[in-house]
């Protein structure tokens, strides 16, 4: 469906311009926005009557981006990364990252309009984007990208001593068997078993009385 555009847009276009776009995109999002009108007779006339209105906002566009345009150029931007020793980043420097950094200093950049060679930055070095400004009007700036080293902390190894002291755990386990048996026999031995008859035997004569006379039993 043809549409004409009531506001700069900057995936489709100016005010004023006239273009095709979906059905559903037009009646879900452009006209209730107030974006785009329907491409009418009356809508026609309407903008026919702002022709000059709209060229005149053009201009000052015009001279706008130049301006910013002037600006830019002077500008150097530098980015501090985490790198390796080689200067390979970890990660890569994207036109978002470059978006973030012009707007730390005042310059309110879309990132789709900042262009990197390729998929972004891999490497620190000194490197140049384009900004597309208006029209086709551009902008070129200076990027420093900056490797910055991490620092990784080796663990510390247990100190000597701990080790000497677990390792003699088992000698001194192994001292405390040896002093233990040697209680053991200092201990009395257990008597036979076949000696306990006699002991018994011997142990029962020692405590019967010996006969009296009176009791008229005489010594056979």
């Amino acid at each position: 469906m043809k549409v004409i555009l009531n506001k700069d847009l900057s995936t489709l276009g100016e005010e004023g311009d006239v273009k095709d776009v979906a059905r559903g995109y037009a009646r879900n999002y452009l006209f209730p926005r107030g974006i785009a009108l329907p491409y009418t007779p009356k809508i026609i006339k309407l903008f026919e009557a702002r022709k000059d209105e709209i060229e005149a906002k053009k201009s000052q566009k015009r001279q706008d981006a130049l301006g910013l345009k002037e600006r830019l150029e002077t500008l150097e931007i530098s980015i501090t990364m985490p790198a390796g020793a080689n200067g390979r980043l970890y990660g890569a420097v994207t036109s978002q990252t470059v978006a973030d950094e012009l707007a730390k200093q005042g310059f309110q950049i879309e990132r789709k309009r900042i262009d990197l060679a390729g998929t972004g930055i891999k490497n620190a070095g000194k490197y140049k984007a384009a900004i597309k400004l208006y029209e086709n009007s551009s902008a070129e700036i200076q990027i420093t990208i900056i490797g910055q080293a991490i620092k990784t902390e080796t663990p510390h190894a247990p100190a000597r001593p701990a080790r000497r002291r677990r390792d003699e755990a088992p000698g001194a386990a192994r001292d405390a068997g040896t002093a233990s048996g040697e209680q053991q026999d200092l201990s009395p031995e257990p008597v036979p078993a076949e000696a306990a008859p006699d002991a018994a035997a011997s142990a029962a004569a020692e405590t019967v009385p010996a006969a009296s006379p009176e009791s008229g039993q005489g010594e056979p």
